[in-house]
């Protein structure tokens, strides 16, 4: 039986003595409910303040067993209180020390700031890719149940705090993502994180026009606004029903199997500096590469057979969830 349940079941069994012994009160001396039910919580209570009335042969017999049957329960039940809150507040603490240490091992992870509607999702489709860890840094002690039952590591407090940041581990992250409810909280996270990690990349949501020039002003690298997204996506959804279909089973839904994904190419693969047709990625993956994405950021939509893969170039392909993880070993072997 767990420490919660067996003090609840403690407490109801003091209030039945209690009531027990203001009732054998009554029948045995005759007196009324108040004098009886003060005789039995300073017997019980073992503070000796006297009697209340003069009390017969048989009252005495009573109280004695009241006090060694009820004060001697009451005892156990105040040690049962003590014991609960003293294990709540260490396994809190035990539990916050676990997760720091999680925290502390992590490198290359995302810093999501702001666990609200628009941090919960991206959580969620982040956390569906293997390879990427996360850390949320959220202020509001009501989301904190939610991301233990979400089964996110997290930091309490403000996202804006260096102290939260470092405990974070800003220093080691590879990617910030400012989701805070206001464009001036996310304005200032995105200075102070600027400040700790000069070379972390940093994702800002806007909440209007005005913003999005505030905040890559700040250092964002790249500014979103979830209604302009939304919108848009609308507006293709009318225009283009077939494409965002394509997109929404290439991008959602893993379930089909189809995936989209965009592969670095590491200065380690076999394939840097071969042309695509000598590739194998057709025949030997049964994958379409519709875009390669130069180091200089240009980008080359439906290369031809002769196109070569260089180093530092971004090959985006289309096919089977386990084939694009096979290429993605021989293009960027860890």
């Amino acid at each position: 039986m767990d420490t919660t349940k067996h003090l609840i079941i403690s407490a109801i069994l003091s209030v039945l003595i209690a009531v027990f012994g203001t009732l054998g009160y009554m029948f045995i001396e005759g007196w009324d409910l108040f004098d009886s039910a003060y005789m039995t919580v300073i017997t019980i209570a073992t503070v000796g303040y006297g009697e209340v009335h003069e009390i017969s042969r048989a009252g005495r017999i009573y109280t004695m067993f009241l006090i060694f049957a009820g004060g001697g329960f009451c005892v156990y039940v105040a040690s049962m209180a003590v014991q609960f809150i003293v294990e709540g507040r260490i396994r809190i603490i035990m539990g916050r020390r676990r997760l720091d240490r999680k925290i502390n091992r992590l490198k290359n992870h995302y810093i999501i700031c702001g666990y609200g509607r628009i941090g919960r999702v991206l959580c969620k489709k982040l956390r569906g890719r293997p390879l990427i860890d996360l850390v949320v840094i959220e202020n509001s002690p009501d989301l904190i149940p939610v991301m233990e039952g979400d089964g996110i590591l997290y930091v309490p407090g403000s996202a804006a705090d260096e102290e939260s940041l470092v405990k974070a581990g800003i220093e080691r992250a590879k990617c910030l993502v400012a989701a805070l409810a206001t464009d001036i909280d996310n304005v200032y996270l995105v200075l102070t994180a600027k400040y700790l990690n000069k070379n972390l990349h940093i994702i800002a949501r806007a909440g209007s026009d005005e913003s999005k020039a505030k905040l890559r002003a700040a250092g964002a690298h790249q500014v979103e606004s979830p209604y302009d997204m939304g919108a848009a996506r609308m507006a293709q959804r009318i225009l283009r029903p077939t494409v965002t279909s394509f997109l929404d089973i290439a991008f959602a839904s893993r379930r089909t199997g189809i995936q989209m994904e965009e592969i670095p190419i590491s200065p380690y693969s076999r394939m840097n500096g071969v042309m695509l047709k000598d590739s194998g990625i057709r025949q030997n993956y049964s994958l379409i590469i519709i875009a390669i994405k130069k180091k200089d950021g240009s980008m080359l939509f439906n290369p031809s057979f002769d196109t070569v893969i260089c180093k530092g170039d971004t090959v985006i392909a289309v096919g089977e969830e386990g084939n694009l993880n096979r290429l993605e070993k021989i293009l960027n072997p860890s």
